[in-house]
């Protein structure tokens, strides 16, 4: 299990702050938190545009397929926003 936080606008298309979700991958953690907001395809395009954490670590560009998770693992989903 991997605890999953949203912010900004992955917070209000997930309509939650974080929850508890199985996946070994990245891929999968954002497959299933699409899954558990009945298929919401709006959630699934803001996570695909988020900046995202794994810990303290940035994933950057890495394909999300190929980014592991342990289990206990924080993986966070960061909007673009403006301002200075």
């Amino acid at each position: 299990m991997v605890t999953v936080r949203y912010w900004a606008a992955a917070r209000a298309a997930a309509g939650v702050e974080s929850e508890q979700v199985s996946a070994g991958t990245l891929a999968e953690a954002v497959d299933e938190a699409v899954r558990r907001h009945d298929g919401d395809q709006r959630l699934r395009a803001v996570l695909d545009m988020c900046s995202v954490l794994v810990g303290e670590v940035p994933v950057g560009r890495r394909d999300r397929t190929q980014v592991g998770l342990d289990d206990g693992a924080l993986v966070e989903f960061l909007p673009p926003f403006a301002g200075g």
